[in-house]
């Protein structure tokens, strides 16, 4: 259950920096979007910037998930680098509120938030500054041209980002209550950008040309500039695992939440109505949870044990062996980033302990 507020609360950080400033969001605002009450939010995060740097830190992992295994791939430094732009960009389209919480929101965050997107700049960086290896004959750039590189792309992908969170903007914030975000907080953007929107893949090539210009020359840099933007390729799974290989599906917090309430339940004893996993998972919309579930139940994760509505009898959900393999693919996970964080702060104790 622990698990499944946390998830709560994080996706209702998303859903709040949509409607506000991160310098207005408060506790108050998190807890009421997540549906949970205040001291049940302490009892997960020390503040409001340890709720946001978990969202962060999960963003951040959501799409490192994807871009480093396309920058670790065979290839030129050329190669490697376009195959993770173009990773990044995918992840930008299919989850543009965790790309607008770590490119856009975390400049107005606390120093602790900060200071983790200081590191992930300076990864970035390293990467781009292998480019020295691959630079044309009679060029030598600096480390201060990559980070130059860095800055540029960020600052492109910032300003598109907020262009697009102002034009899918669903009501003025003066006109948006707590309540209305309490109902809708489980929605987000969490697919692809609509139709109406442009993709941040079209980006690809003129970044491409804009970060090769320094270390290859200007006729590299055209040539990137004029290749075509590449094709979608279906989003992988960003929790990973043996489960999503089977499965034509992008885990998105909503989905995590309804499958976690549906063990919870379940282990229980009970075999849960649609209701009861709404109620559990924080979806208030009776429609939302019933096409959810559906889908959930057509790609084999749950299955319906009553007979539902028709019959005058709630549905009965279980999770299928496949729904099982995901939920402890899912436990596992957790329970390696629990042991991470216990490892860091025993490390940090022994360094205090270790001073005179």
């Amino acid at each position: 259950m622990v698990a499944i507020q946390r998830a709560r609360m994080v996706a209702a950080t998303l859903e709040v920096a949509r409607e506000r400033r991160v310098g207005e969001i408060t506790v108050a605002h998190i807890a009421a979007c997540s549906k949970v009450s205040r001291r049940t939010f302490y009892d997960l995060f020390e503040d409001r910037e340890a709720c946001f740097l978990a969202a962060f830190d999960e963003g951040v992992r959501r799409a490192t998930t994807r871009v480093c295994p396309a920058f670790e791939t065979a290839g030129s430094w050329q190669k490697r680098i376009r195959a993770s732009l173009g990773a990044l960009l995918e992840f930008l389209d299919d989850e543009p509120e965790f790309g607008a919480l770590c490119v856009v929101d975390a400049l107005s965050m606390g120093q602790a938030v900060h200071r983790r997107r200081a590191l992930v700049v300076e990864r970035l960086i390293e990467a781009i500054d292998e480019g020295r290896r691959e630079a044309s004959a009679g060029v030598t750039p600096t480390r201060l041209v990559a980070e130059g590189v860095v800055g540029a792309v960020l600052a492109i992908l910032h300003g598109q980002l907020s262009a697009g969170r102002r034009d899918t903007s669903r009501a003025p914030r003066s006109g948006r209550s707590d309540a209305d975000c309490a109902r809708t907080y489980g929605t987000g953007r969490e697919g692809p950008r609509k139709s109406g929107s442009q993709s941040m893949t079209r980006l690809l090539s003129p970044l491409m040309g804009i970060i090769v210009l320094p270390y290859r020359g200007a006729a590299a840099a055209q040539w990137e500039i004029s290749r075509p933007a590449p094709g979608r390729r279906r989003a992988a799974g960003a929790l990973g695992g043996d489960p999503l290989r089977e499965l034509d599906i992008r885990l998105t917090y909503r989905t995590v939440r309804v499958l976690r309430a549906i063990a919870e339940l379940e282990g229980r004893g009970a075999a849960p109505s649609n209701r009861q996993v709404a109620d559990a998972a924080g979806v208030a919309d009776q429609g939302q949870i019933s096409r959810l579930l559906a889908r959930l139940g057509h790609l084999g994760l749950i299955r319906k044990d009553g007979v539902g509505p028709y019959r005058g009898e709630p549905n009965a959900w279980r999770l299928t062996s496949l729904g099982q393999r995901l939920i402890e693919q899912l436990r596992l996970e957790d329970h390696g980033r629990r042991g991470f964080q216990a490892n860091k702060r025993e490390a940090c104790a022994n360094v205090r302990q270790a001073k005179p």
